[in-house]
């Protein structure tokens, strides 16, 4: 399956999760329900004004909260859903693989694992996608990691090298195991961390998503 049909994929999933799920189920976004991760979603496509607030946070955030509100309030939940569930605007379907598929894949895994029962998904065409856009984004997804060096390791033993820094650690796991841990999700992340003590503890202590 190509990467752009494996974004859609994604998109689709979640608008099927968070429609089974109802707008007040929880997520693993502190502070989030499934109406705030759906107005999110929603804003960060469609509201350009709003961006400044998620990605910088600081003052910008409260015309990013308000623009949420004002989506929920406009189209409710499900039509929220069902405007994720088309796609985003024309003009950036094109790169679509590039600014999605990772935030969509993210986004269901909040939903999943917010629940009892949850299970790692067993994909190897998503694994692959992902894997391939750690080995684009790795350096900027570990910038937090000060004074150490850090290497990413699947299952199969392939490596990305992150961080080329000494000491080394080493994050070990399944590749989505690998991006929810570097994207702020290690409460659910299932990996585990080798090497250098002092590398080791650099990665811990690394604010990972923020």
């Amino acid at each position: 399956m190509p990467t752009s049909h494996l974004a859609h994929s994604e998109r689709a999933g979640l608008c099927d999760l968070l429609s089974e799920c109802g707008p007040q189920a929880p997520t693993l976004c502190e502070g989030w329900l499934t109406k705030d991760l759906a107005a999110h979603l929603f804003v960060r496509e469609r509201r350009p004004l709003a961006m400044p607030g998620i990605l910088l946070g600081g003052p910008a955030a409260k015309l990013t909260d308000l623009s949420m509100e004002a989506a929920l309030r406009v189209h409710g939940y499900a039509g929220l859903v069902a405007k994720l569930r088309s796609g985003p605007p024309m003009p950036f379907r094109p790169f679509d693989e590039a600014t999605n598929l990772v935030e969509y894949f993210v986004h269901t895994e909040d939903v999943r694992r917010a629940a009892p029962g949850w299970e790692p998904r067993n994909d190897p065409q998503l694994d692959a996608a992902l894997w391939a856009n750690l080995g684009r984004g790795s350096r900027m997804l570990t910038r937090k990691v000060k004074g150490a060096g850090l290497d990413l390791e699947r299952p199969d033993g392939e490596r990305i090298v992150a961080r080329r820094e000494e000491p080394r650690a080493v994050l070990s796991g399944g590749v989505q195991e690998i991006v929810l841990f570097l994207l702020g999700r290690n409460q659910v992340a299932k990996v585990s961390l080798s090497g250098s003590e002092q590398a080791q503890r650099a990665v811990r202590e690394a604010r990972f998503g923020t």
